[in-house]
C-alpha cells in the first residue's frame, strides 16, 4: 500500500528529529526533514546557528552520521545545515529560547520572558502567537500561564495545518515546566479572505460616488408627490363647565354674606 509507504517516511522523520533534537541540546534546530535520493538518506537540519550543529572541524556531523546509521538503519545518511533566516517566527526556535532563558534566569520573570519573546514573534511579522507554561511557577502549586498576542485559529482544519506548534520543557528546581508555542505565519492563506479585482473596485467606487447625486434629484419629486392640500380644521364650540356640589354651595354663602 502507498499510504504506508507515507506513514513510515513521516514515522521515521519524526523519530529523527527527535534524535537530534536530544543529542544537540539547544542549538537552535527548527525543524528537520528527511529526503530519498539515489545516493542514499538526504537529512536536511534547519537552524538559527550552523555553527553549533556543525561543532569543531565537523565533529558534531561525524557523531550524528554514524549515530543515525547505528539507530535507524541508514544505508548512507547525508546531513546538511540550512540556516533559518527569520527564526522569531519558527515555533521550535521559540519554544528552546524560552526554556533555556527559564533555566539560566529561573522561575522569578517567568512573565517579562514570556512578554519578550511574543514581542520578537510579532515584530517578526507573524499574524499571531499564543504561548503557555504550565508547572510549579511561581509558587509550590503547579499553575498554567497563558499570553496570546494577534490572531490566532482555535479550531478547523487550519488550526491543524496551517498553525506551527512546538512543546519543550524546561528542567527547574522546583520542577519541569512545560513550554507550548503556537505560532500563525502572515503566509497562510485563510478561506474567509476576499480579494477584489482593480476593475471591479474601481468600479464599486464610481457606483458609490454618483449614488448620492441621485438621490438628491429624487427626493423634491417624492416630496411634491406626496404633499396634499392641508384642509382648513372647524372649530368646535367649547361645552360650558358643570360645577360640582360644593361649588355651588360656596358660591351661594358668599352671596349671602
Amino acid at each position: 500500500m502507498i499510504e504506508r509507504k507515507f506513514i513510515k517516511h513521516n514515522v521515521t522523520e519524526s523519530k529523527i528529529q527527535e534524535y537530534v533534537l536530544k543529542s544537540l541540546g539547544r542549538a537552535g534546530i527548527g525543524h528537520i526533514k528527511l529526503q530519498l535520493t539515489p545516493l542514499g538518506e538526504k537529512i536536511v537540519v534547519f537552524t538559527s546557528n550552523p555553527g553549533l550543529v556543525v561543532g569543531k572541524e565537523g565533529s558534531n556531523i561525524k557523531e550524528l552520521t554514524s549515530a543515525l546509521k547505528r539507530n535507524f538503519n541508514l544505508e548512507n545518511p547525508q546531513i546538511e545545515i540550512s540556516e533559518v533566516q527569520n527564526y522569531n517566527s519558527n515555533a521550535q526556535i521559540v519554544s528552546d529560547k524560552i526554556a533555556g532563558a527559564l533555566e539560566r534566569f529561573g522561575s522569578g520573570n517567568f512573565k517579562g520572558i514570556m512578554h519578550k519573546a511574543i514581542g520578537d514573534v510579532m515584530r517578526s511579522g507573524v499574524r499571531g502567537v499564543e504561548i503557555v507554561l504550565g508547572g510549579k511557577i511561581p509558587g509550590s502549586r503547579a499553575k498554567s500561564w497563558r499570553i496570546l498576542s494577534g490572531y490566532m485559529k482555535k479550531c478547523g482544519d487550519i488550526a491543524i495545518t496551517g498553525v506551527q506548534k512546538a512543546m519543550t520543557s524546561a528542567n527547574l528546581k522546583s520542577g519541569v515546566v512545560g513550554v507550548k508555542v503556537s505560532i500563525m505565519s502572515s503566509d497562510l492563506e485563510l478561506p474567509d479572505t476576499v480579494t477584489m479585482r482593480e476593475e471591479e473596485a474601481k468600479q464599486i467606487i464610481f457606483e458609490e460616488s454618483n449614488e448620492p447625486a441621485e438621490k438628491k434629484d429624487e427626493k423634491p419629486q417624492e416630496k411634491k408627490k406626496s404633499e396634499k392640500p392641508k384642509e382648513p380644521r372647524e372649530k368646535k364650540p367649547r361645552k360650558p363647565r358643570k360645577k360640582n356640589d360644593k361649588e355651588s354651595k360656596d358660591v351661594q354663602g358668599n352671596g349671602q354674606s
